[in-house]
C-alpha cells in the first residue's frame, strides 16, 4: 500500500541544503521502515543480515510533502534505473559538498527475485575498523575519512504492468561532518576523472619522460586553467601512468646491476649499493661518481636531498643529493631509487649515502616536508639541523591555496614571502596570525601544517644554522635545471645510470667554463677600503660579490661600543641595533644577526666594528675554505696541472672570448665560423697521442 512521508528539508540555500537537528529517517512503504545501519564497511553488493528483522513493526503513517524543485531528491521520485538514481544522487551530492557510494543491495525476501533495494551513502558513511598490524608488511596507516555519517538515499524497484521503474524510499540529508565548498568538494576522488583525451595526452607525455608535475603545467596551459583546477590532481596521473606501463621491471632490474658492476670494473671509485626483497627482486639501489665524492669533501656542509621526482617511465621515486660549490653552481652528491618511499627505505638511503661519503655527515640537510624523511634524518643524522628546503614547499602552493584563495592567492603568496623572510620570531608569529585572519584560513589545513613545522622553513628559526645560500631562489633554479637534464629523456632503468653521468660529465664542463669566465672577470671595487681589496684575492667572485653587498652597506651604519661588546645600527635609526661582540686577542667576532653562521659570509654590523677598529684584513676565520679561490681540493689539483693541462684551460678562455666577440655582428660570427670550421679540421688531421688522453682524462676527473 502506497503511504507518504514527511521529509524535512530544512529549506534550501545556494544549492546546499542545511542540517538539521537530528537523522531523519523517510519512508513510502512498510517494508522499507526500518533504521539503517551505515557502521558496515561491507561492499555494495553485500546483503545485510538483517533484512527484514523490523518489516512489519511499525504501521505510521508520513504526511505528504510536495517539492518544488526536481534538483532535489523526494519520496516518489521515478528513474527508469538504478544507475540513473545514483547519476542523480552524485550529481545532487556535489552541489550540496559531498560525494557518495552505493553501499547496500537487497532482494525481495531472499527469494530469486533479483535487485529489488538499493542503498546509497555519503562517501563518510560508516565506520573503518583498526588494521592488525602486521611487522613483515608495511602500514600506510592513512586516516580513514568515515565518520559514521547517516546521510542516504534509498530507492525501490517497482513492477507495473510489465514495465519496471526505481522509486526514492528514503532520504536523508543531515550529515554530522562540514560539507566542502564548490571549489574543494571536486578533489573528492568521485569527482576526479581523467578524459580519454587527457589519457591519451599523459601517455603522450610520459613517453617523452616529462614529470609528472610538468605534464599537469602542460595541460593547465592547453586547457587554459588556472593552477591547480584540473579535474584530477597528479596522484591520479601517477596511478594511470603506473597503469598503462609495459616494462619488464625485473630483467630491467638484472640489467641495471650489470650495468653498475660494469662502471665499478672501469671506474673503481664509482661507488653502488642495493636491496633486494625477500624474492630476491631489486628493492632500493644508490650510486655515487669519484668526483661527487671529492667534491663533497669541500662542500658537503649543506646538502639538498631531492625526493619530489620520480622515474616517470616506472613510477619510482627518485632521491637527488646536490649542494653548491664555491662558485656558487650546483654540486651532485649521489642518486636513490627506491620502491616505496617509506621510514625504512628513506633509512637506509641516508645511511648508504653517508657511508659513500666516508662517514662525513652534512652540517644542514634540506629536503622536502616528509615526515618520514623527518624521522629517518632524526635518527640517521643525529647531529645534522634538518630543515625544509622552501622551493620545495612553494612548488606545491599553486595546488594547495589557488583554488581556496581565488584572485588572492597572488596578495597571500607574497605575505608568505615576507613572513618567511623576518628575522624576527615574535614578528613572525604575529604576522602569520595577521596573515590568517585577513585571508580567512583558519581551517586550511595545509596552513596549519605549515605553521606546526615553522621551526623548519622560516628563516627567523634558521639563521644560526648555515644553509650555504641553498634557500635562494636563485639557486633553486640551478639545481631545478640541472636534475632536469637526466629527467628529461625517456630511457631503460638500466641506462639511467650511465644518464645521470652523462648529465654530470655535462655540467661539471659547463662549471669549468663559467668558473673560468668569472676569474676572467674584472672586478670592481666599490669602496676602496683594504677589507674589501683583500677579500677580492681570497674569495671565488660569487662570494666576493655576497661579501661587497655587505661591506657597502657597512658604510650607513654607526658602532657605539659598550660594556660587553658593540651596538651597531643604520644611521637614520635611534632605537634598535644589532649586538657586535668582538674579541681582538683571540680574533672572535659575532653578531647577533647570525648572518655569517647562515651564509659564511660576514654581516655588515661585523664589518663596520672591524672598520672602525682599524682592522684593515678580514680574519681568516671569517673566510672560509668552501668559499676561497683556492682550498685543499684545488690545491691538490694545482700540484698535478701540468704544461698539458694549463694549454688546454688557456685555450677554453680563447674559445670563450672568440664565442662572446663573433656573437656581437653578423660579419664577425660568419667570418669565426668559417675559419674554426678549417682549423677544426685540420685539426683533426693531427694524431692522438696516448699519454695525453690519459692525462687529459685523469686532470677532467680531478675537476669534476
Amino acid at each position: 500500500m502506497s503511504v507518504a512521508s514527511l521529509l524535512d528539508l530544512g529549506g534550501v540555500k545556494n544549492g546546499m541544503l542545511n542540517e538539521v537537528d537530528r537523522p531523519i529517517v523517510v519512508y513510502d512503504e512498510q517494508s522499507d521502515q526500518r533504521c539503517l545501519s551505515l557502521d558496515d564497511t561491507s561492499s555494495a553488493d553485500d546483503s545485510p543480515n538483517n533484512n527484514n528483522n523490523n518489516n512489519n513493526n511499525n504501521n505510521d503513517v508520513g504526511v505528504s510533502y510536495e517539492l518544488t524543485t526536481d534538483a532535489v531528491p523526494y519520496i516518489g521520485q521515478r528513474f527508469t534505473s538504478h544507475d540513473a538514481a545514483y547519476e542523480f544522487y552524485s550529481e545532487f551530492a556535489k552541489r550540496c559538498g559531498f560525494s557518495i557510494r552505493r553501499h547496500r543491495t537487497e532482494g525481495k525476501d531472499g527469494v530469486g527475485k533479483g535487485l529489488t533495494r538499493r542503498y546509497f551513502v555519503c562517501h563518510r558513511a560508516g565506520n573503518t575498523p583498526a588494521k592488525v598490524a602486521n611487522e613483515n608488511k608495511p602500514q600506510r596507516n592513512r586516516k580513514s575519512s568515515r565518520c559514521g555519517c547517516q546521510a542516504y538515499l534509498r530507492i525501490s524497484k517497482n513492477t507495473e504492468l510489465g514495465l519496471s521503474e526505481w522509486r526514492v524510499t528514503g532520504f536523508v540529508n543531515h550529515h554530522n561532518h562540514e560539507l566542502l565548498e564548490p571549489n574543494q568538494v571536486r578533489f573528492l576522488p568521485a569527482y576526479r576523472t581523467i578524459s580519454e583525451g587527457d589519457k591519451s595526452r599523459i601517455c603522450m607525455y610520459a613517453k617523452t619522460g616529462i614529470s609528472v608535475q610538468q605534464m599537469m603545467r602542460l595541460l593547465e596551459l592547453e586547457k587554459c586553467v588556472e593552477p591547480g583546477y584540473l579535474p584530477f590532481t597528479e596522484k591520479d596521473v601517477r596511478n594511470l601512468i603506473q597503469s598503462f606501463r609495459k616494462v619488464d621491471h625485473e630483467e630491467d632490474s638484472i640489467d641495471l646491476l650489470r650495468m653498475c658492476r660494469s662502471i665499478k670494473e672501469k671506474d673503481h671509485n664509482f661507488r653502488f649499493e642495493y636491496t633486494v626483497d625477500s624474492n630476491n627482486n631489486l628493492e632500493n639501489i644508490s650510486w655515487s661518481y669519484a668526483s661527487s665524492v671529492q667534491a663533497y669533501e669541500v662542500f658537503g656542509d649543506a646538502v639538498v636531498f631531492d625526493t619530489t621526482h620520480r622515474l616517470t617511465a616506472f613510477d619510482m621515486p627518485l632521491g637527488i643529493w646536490v649542494g653548491i660549490n664555491n662558485y656558487g653552481m650546483p654540486c651532485f652528491f649521489g642518486c636513490v631509487l627506491l620502491r616505496e618511499e617509506n621510514l625504512r627505505s628513506l633509512s637506509w638511503a641516508l645511511k648508504v649515502f653517508i657511508g659513500f661519503m666516508n662517514g662525513k655527515a652534512p652540517q644542514t640537510i634540506l629536503t622536502d616536508q616528509n615526515m618520514c624523511l623527518k624521522e629517518a634524518v632524526t635518527v640517521e643524522m643525529p647531529t645534522t639541523k634538518h630543515a625544509l628546503c622552501i622551493w620545495l614547499v612553494v612548488a606545491k602552493f599553486p595546488s594547495w591555496f589557488n583554488a581556496v584563495l581565488g584572485e588572492r592567492y597572488n596578495e597571500w603568496k607574497a605575505e608568505f614571502y615576507r613572513l618567511y623572510n623576518l628575522e624576527s620570531i615574535d614578528e613572525f608569529e604575529l604576522g602569520w596570525r595577521d596573515m590568517i585572519n585577513s585571508f580567512a584560513l583558519h581551517t586550511n589545513r595545509h596552513v596549519a601544517n605549515l605553521f606546526a613545522l615553522r621551526s623548519l622553513w622560516a628563516l627567523s628559526y634558521l639563521r644560526n644554522h648555515f644553509m650555504a645560500g641553498l634557500t635562494t631562489t636563485g639557486q633553486s633554479k640551478a639545481i631545478n635545471a640541472f636534475i632536469q637534464r637526466f629527467l628529461s629523456a625517456q630511457t631503460r632503468l638500466a641506462h639511467f645510470v650511465e644518464q645521470v653521468a652523462v648529465a654530470v660529465d655535462f655540467k661539471d664542463q659547463a662549471g669549468e667554463q663559467q668558473t673560468m669566465q668569472q676569474n676572467l672577470q674584472n672586478i670592481s671595487l666599490k669602496t676602496g677600503a683594504p677589507m674589501e681589496s683583500h677579500a677580492a684575492s681570497v674569495l671565488t667572485p660569487f662570494a666576493f660579490s655576497k661579501l661587497q653587498e655587505q661591506l657597502v652597506l657597512a658604510s650607513h651604519y654607526a658602532s657605539f661600543q659598550m660594556d660587553d661588546g658593540f651596538l651597531v645600527r643604520h644611521h637614520t635609526k635611534l632605537q634598535g641595533g644589532r649586538k657586535v661582540y668582538w674579541d681582538l686577542r683571540e680574533g672572535v667576532i659575532s653578531c647577533s644577526c647570525d648572518h655569517f653562521e647562515f651564509s659564511g659570509i660576514l654581516c655588515r654590523h661585523a664589518l663596520r666594528v672591524l672598520s672602525t677598529g682599524n682592522c684593515f684584513q678580514i680574519p681568516e676565520r671569517y673566510l672560509p675554505l668552501r668559499w676561497r679561490r683556492v682550498n685543499s681540493s684545488t690545491n691538490k689539483l694545482q700540484s698535478t696541472l701540468n704544461d698539458h693541462g694549463e694549454k688546454v684551460q688557456r685555450l677554453q678562455a680563447m674559445v670563450s672570448t672568440l664565442v662572446s666577440e663573433s656573437s656581437k655582428s653578423k660579419e664577425r660570427l660568419d667570418l669565426a665560423t668559417e675559419q674554426v670550421s678549417i682549423l677544426l679540421s685540420r685539426v683533426r688531421e693531427q694524431s692522438v697521442s696516448s699519454s695525453l688522453v690519459t692525462r687529459d682524462s685523469t686532470m677532467h676527473k680531478n675537476f669534476s
